[in-house]
């Protein structure tokens, strides 16, 4: 009898990070990988590092911001693989900043990247998905898409958009045969600090600190995106602790907002004893 053909994913930003560590996940659950990322070198060296052979991965460069990009790769992955089973809408970036005081232009960015790259990477693989009468698709949000703390106005904007858009798939698409999942992880070890744009450069300190908090590794994350996307779950929420304040959120509002003040004003109190220091540094 012969063997069942191989699944075929697709991730973008697989190149490092948890786009990284989703590709190696799903090559060793014997999965066909085809990785897409605006690195080249990383990229290439990720596709050696799956060690899996010819064809049962490759890396594409492929810009999320870009429709010609994802429908030329869309393209070769049909003419490889016939078909495909599983769309990662992984690529994104960060940002930082107060509204007033963040620039348009980045919001513009990270709008484009988060959140249209996500509309464009669906749009562009489920007609594919409806012609083959099967699919899968997980969309990459984060926390920021559920709970929206001070002075993440941008980001948070591009990631509840993310959540909005899954949300409205599942519903579109029921009864096509084709699953919709979107991932809402909170802070853990990836490479995101280093392209993130913010109104005050000490923040990037902060973040990366807020990274290497976290109990899980983008390889928890990988295997439970994994995990969730085979049973088929909607929401997959990997930090328990996060989780429990979206249950807040959900449960007790005005208690929310309450913390979301007190965040708001511990922040506000950083960035004045921030300005101290500058000042009192040029004197």
């Amino acid at each position: 009898m012969a063997n069942p053909p191989l699944k075929r994913v697709a991730i973008t930003g697989a190149a490092s990070g948890l786009g990284l560590a989703l590709a190696k996940k799903y090559a060793a659950e014997g999965w066909r990988v085809a990785l897409a990322d605006i690195q080249d070198e990383a990229g290439e060296a990720a596709v050696k590092s799956l060690a899996l052979a010819k064809d049962y991965a490759f890396y594409t460069h492929v810009d999320v911001c870009n429709t010609a990009d994802l429908q030329a790769w869309r393209t070769d992955i049909e003419r490889r693989w016939d078909g495909l089973d599983l769309l990662i809408n992984n690529a994104g970036v960060a940002t930082h900043g107060a509204v007033d005081e963040a620039p348009l232009e980045d919001w513009e960015w990270v709008l484009n990247i988060n959140l249209m790259g996500v509309v464009r990477g669906c749009k562009i693989f489920i007609p594919l998905f409806k012609r083959q009468h099967h699919g899968q698709i997980v969309n990459i949000a984060s926390m920021a898409g559920l709970v929206h703390s001070p002075e993440m106005g941008s980001y948070n904007a591009s990631k509840a958009g993310v959540v909005a858009v899954s949300e409205t798939l599942y519903g579109e698409l029921a009864g096509l045969d084709i699953g919709v999942s979107v991932v809402c992880p909170g802070f853990f070890p990836t490479g995101l600090a280093k392209t993130a744009r913010t109104t005050n450069p000490q923040v990037k300190q902060v973040i990366e600190k807020l990274f290497q908090t976290s109990r899980l590794s983008a390889d928890d994350i990988a295997d439970q995106i994994f995990k969730g996307a085979e049973a088929g779950r909607f929401y997959i929420l990997p930090h328990f602790n996060y989780r429990l304040v979206w249950w807040l959120k959900r449960y007790i509002p005005e208690l929310y907002l309450k913390s979301m003040q007190t965040t708001g004003k511990a922040l506000l109190k950083k960035k004045r004893q921030w300005q101290r220091d500058l000042v009192n540094s040029r004197t």
